[in-house]
């Protein structure tokens, strides 16, 4: 099943829970949430209290994207205050199969994510560990950017790498995704698609959820 993954760095943070729970009733099953240090990428976004106090507030399940310098050092805490996947940029993690094995030895889903300049070679040590991979199709560190469109031909050449390992974690694909390019990311392979601005920005992110929710299953059925 495909799942639209809301992101709130969209949202509005004065009515951040209102929001959450608006795309809950709407049928999302996961919420994102993007963590950044200002190191790592040039922004600085969120970190632990939001992710527990979301955890107090909604079902839905947390997959926090942790956009860091020492992602390590972090990793725990986060998964304490809630995070029910956790995912670590392979550019950050010069021991990316320790992390993965920290994420998941805390009780938590491991995936690792990709920007758009690092090739898919960097997973083949790792797809054993991996519980799903993230590609970004913008590059990280801002919202409301455009989707890069060679991001496409990425995620068909990672569904056809799981395809031929015998594989079936979920590919994320994260940036720049709306309701234009939703169809053709859906049937490149993607799995969980990321999306913040296309919902939050709407006047009504539950109706803008379900319009989203229509065209994947459009999408679905004609997977490549």
């Amino acid at each position: 099943m495909v799942e639209i993954l809301p992101s709130i760095l969209a949202a509005d943070f004065a009515r951040l829970g209102a929001q959450v729970q608006q795309v809950e009733i709407a049928g999302a099953h996961l919420l994102h949430v993007d963590i950044m240090d200002g190191q790592f990428v040039p922004n600085i976004s969120v970190g632990i209290p939001v992710v527990e106090s979301l955890r107090k507030v909604t079902l839905l399940k947390l997959d926090v994207h942790l956009m860091i310098t020492d992602p390590d050092k972090h990793i725990p805490a986060f998964i304490k205050a809630g995070a029910d996947f956790v995912s670590v940029h392979q550019e950050a993690c010069p021991h990316l199969h320790r992390t993965l094995r920290l994420i998941q030895s805390e009780g938590a889903g491991a995936g690792v994510v990709l920007n758009p300049s690092t090739p898919l070679v960097m997973l083949e040590e790792v797809y054993d560990v991996l519980d799903y991979v993230l590609l970004m199709s913008v590059n990280p560190g801002f919202g409301g950017q455009q989707f890069i469109p060679r991001t496409l031909a990425k995620i068909i050449a990672l569904d056809r790498r799981r395809t031929e390992l015998g594989l079936k974690f979920p590919i994320e694909v994260d940036g720049g995704i709306n309701v234009g390019n939703v169809g053709e990311v859906v049937r490149a392979g993607c799995d969980w698609l990321v999306t913040g601005s296309s919902i939050f920005d709407s006047e009504d992110p539950a109706e803008a959820f379900r319009h989203m929710a229509q065209l994947v299953r459009e999408a679905t059925a004609v997977r490549v």
